[in-house]
């Protein structure tokens, strides 16, 4: 092999971005099967490649025939224990022909292996080919696991690509130059078109090693690509200044984000929309017209949902921090607003804040507490016990003889409570009375 051959590899080096280590040993194997496949080969042998001088020399490997049983018997022995049965097929196997590994021999026995040099004069055009097509097949393999260990510390991230192919079972996207992934149906916006050459926006959600190559799994449906988005158009959430807390979407229909400022005199909700809603005009662009309603966080769960209901008007909201459930109260005209098409205004809020939300017109929650007043007079003339249940109901026992709550354990606390809230009140106007009652008497002793 010629200097002019050495310097085409390391140029070719360069430009795959391979380390020269390792163009070396596949060029060094590449030979070495070539060499196999001359007349009188050696058994063993192996090659030593000089990427500077661009030389090659084969050396034979001299095993001692007591060394190289041992060897084929040890290797016997280990594919007998390991590889009888096919997991596959679960049918048992013929075994191989054993070979003893060059590296290992060299490795574990070198001092007792004689070397020769058989390097021959001309491989001829077959081990050329073979040579070449090694060659090329380890730089293949070199930029698939470039690729996978570029890619697979990425998920998550916003990448761009144009679009290839498009079919009923997956979207094949080129991120660059022999880089593909691919938009499987199930994280595609439903609605959506890609047309052959379109360039789109995507998140990563998968990368896995394969044997052609690294899978890269990209999505459109992905509640991070709306974070991602906003990420790239508002400069205050690149910086930290504003946060994106959480996202609720309904691809291809409806997202609503809550945002809060982690700085002084900046507006979160103005910072997220931009002057005149450019920033969000561009989000909404890429989205395909997807809207998008922009909340401002609250520490405070009743104003943090009420304004997750946005763009309903909410009346009042009546939070159970313990079954984090909260009745929201909207006037009249607001009721379906605040629900949305097929409740999509309601469940987008309910994910965004975590709590599970009952959304409840004015006369309907008026109607229902006057209905709830009725029962708890019903209750107390019929001897119903009078507690309360946690669905705001009465409780359906009957009250015992002599109180006004039924046996069990909690209700009958209820009565001990009130009770001694009664006598407590007593004792405090009996406090109060006596002064009153000597200062009459006073009066009236004045007064005689």
């Amino acid at each position: 092999m010629s200097r002019e051959i050495a310097e085409a590899v390391r140029a070719l080096a360069k430009e795959k971005g391979i380390g020269a280590s390792r163009l070396k040993a596949a060029i060094e194997d590449a030979l070495l099967s070539a060499y196999k496949k001359t007349p009188g080969a050696a058994k063993y042998a192996r090659v030593e490649f000089d990427l500077e001088q661009g030389e090659f020399r084969v050396f034979e490997l001299i095993v001692p025939e007591d060394l190289e049983r041992q060897l084929i018997a040890e290797a016997e022995q280990a594919e007998e224990e390991g590889a009888r049965i096919d997991p596959e097929t679960g049918e048992r196997r013929e075994p191989e022909p054993v070979e003893i590994d060059v590296e290992r021999l060299l490795a574990e026995h070198g001092d007792r292996i004689e070397q020769r040099d058989v390097t021959p004069s001309d491989f001829g055009r077959i081990a050329a080919q073979t040579a070449k097509q090694v060659i090329l097949q380890r730089i293949r393999e070199a930029e698939r696991d470039m690729t996978y260990e570029e890619f697979q510390d990425r998920v998550g991230e916003l990448v761009t690509g144009i679009v290839q192919q498009s079919d009923n079972r997956y979207t094949l996207v080129q991120l660059r130059e022999r880089v593909e992934a691919l938009l499987p149906r199930s994280e595609q916006v439903p609605g959506e078109r890609y047309d052959h050459g379109q360039r789109i926006k995507a998140v990563i959600t998968d990368v896995s090693a394969q044997a052609k190559g690294p899978s890269i799994i990209l999505s459109r449906r992905s509640p991070e690509l709306i974070r991602k988005l906003f990420e790239l158009e508002v400069p205050e959430i690149a910086d930290g200044l504003v946060e994106i807390v959480n996202v609720a979407r309904e691809p291809g229909f409806r997202s609503k984000i809550a945002v809060v400022s982690h700085q002084t005199g900046i507006d979160p909700v103005g910072a997220c929309v931009g002057p005149r809603g450019s920033r969000v005009r561009m989000v909404v662009s890429e989205l395909r017209g997807e809207k998008i309603d922009i909340i401002p966080y609250n520490d405070e769960p009743a104003r943090y949902i009420a304004k997750a209901l946005s763009p309903a008007r909410v009346r009042e909201v009546l939070v159970d921090d313990d079954a984090r459930q909260a009745t929201v109260i909207v006037p009249d005209d607001q009721l379906s607003l605040a629900i949305g098409k097929e409740g999509l205004n309601a469940r987008l809020a309910a994910r965004l804040t975590g709590w599970r939300i009952d959304i409840r017109s004015e006369s309907e929650f008026a109607e229902e507490e006057a209905q709830l007043d009725l029962e708890e007079e019903e209750a107390e003339v019929s001897g119903r016990c009078a507690a309360i249940l946690a669905n705001g109901r009465r409780c359906p026992n009957a009250a015992l003889p002599g109180s006004r709550y039924c046996g069990l354990p909690a209700h009958q606390a209820l009565e001990a409570s009130e009770a001694e809230g009664s006598r407590g009140d007593t004792e405090a106007s009996d406090g109060d009375a006596s002064p009153g009652v000597a200062e009459q008497v006073a009066n009236e002793g004045g007064d005689s």
